[in-house]
């Protein structure tokens, strides 16, 4: 059998694989950029951008967990204007689709944002409104469908380039939220985002992070991962990016299964900083192995 075509697209958006470096766990590339060529991947959701520079939660900000990690980094980035001047050039230099994670506090925030990046060379927006670790905005936009259908439909007039919408897990219907999303014009979602949890210090008697809550991550969260990408690649029509907890090419192919077009690796790249292109290497293995002709073939497969 000859070398599995390892390319997808998700709304018109060409990725060469689909591995795409989840936004937060990345930075710029330029870190992950002097242990490998980061154009090995399909693509990167650069660090949540905001308005305006933040300075992000105070310390202590990282606590491990049982399989998983505690964020409450709060959106610390240099702002969207900096990272148009200084980040940007640099990352189309790299043979990879760069998409702009946005994050604000006000519907306005996002609008803003969504215009200063209509005449750049980013092939998508990835509408961030499911953080769970910033006190004002961001999981307030996306908790309730009604939230997630107007934040949408406002910032789509004023994207040029298509929207994908980042949904949080901390909703009582996510299948729900993915079709607010849609319906807000939305032209593909990302999830899950980091499910809102705690760490304590008994013998302090005090919560390990100064925010007390942060965002958990890592594989303790495939499980609940796996099952809202299957349920909201059920209700929409719109392509689906799946991420949360994947570690292996096995994983990948469990989140295209499920309906995933393409997937986000985060927290694997913070455990091991040459984890995606062993990622890459394992799945392209299994399509071989497999005898898949064409990884986007295993999208939406799952046999029930």
């Amino acid at each position: 059998m000859s070398k599995p075509n390892l390319n997808v697209e998700v709304c018109g958006v060409k990725f060469k694989n689909p591995l795409i470096a989840a936004s937060g766990t990345y930075g710029f590339g330029r870190e992950f950029n002097k242990l490998y060529d980061i154009a090995t991947l399909g693509g990167i959701s650069v660090k949540g951008l905001t308005l305006k520079p933040r300075l992000g939660n105070p310390p202590s900000r990282i606590a491990e967990t049982p399989m998983g990690m505690l964020n409450s980094v709060g959106l610390q980035n240099p702002g969207v204007d900096a990272f148009i001047a200084e980040e940007l050039p640099w990352l189309r230099q790299r043979d990879l689709a760069v998409i702009a994670n946005i994050a604000g506090s006000t519907v306005d925030d996002y609008c803003q944002m969504a215009e200063k990046f209509q005449n750049q060379p980013v092939e998508m927006l990835e509408l961030n409104i499911s953080c769970p670790n910033v006190k004002e905005g961001g999981v307030a936009f996306g908790t309730r469908p009604e939230s997630i259908l107007e934040i949408t439909r406002q910032v789509k007039r004023h994207a040029m380039q298509p929207l994908m919408v980042k949904l949080s897990p901390n909703v009582a219907d996510i299948g729900e939220a993915a079709l607010a999303a849609q319906e807000g014009g939305a032209d593909a979602i990302s999830l899950i985002n980091t499910l809102t949890g705690m760490a304590v210090d008994v013998y302090k008697r005090r919560p390990i992070l100064a925010n007390v809550t942060g965002g958990l991550s890592g594989p303790a969260v495939k499980p609940v991962a796996l099952r809202m990408v299957y349920q909201a690649s059920h209700k929409v029509k719109i392509p689906v990016v799946g991420m949360g907890g994947i570690m292996t090419g096995e994983d990948v192919a469990a989140f295209m299964l499920c309906g995933a077009s393409a997937v986000m690796v985060g927290t694997a790249n913070l455990a091991d900083p040459m984890a995606c292109p062993r990622i890459l290497r394992e799945f392209e293995e299994y399509l071989a192995r497999t005898q898949v002709s064409c990884a986007s073939d295993l999208v939406g497969k799952l046999e029930v």
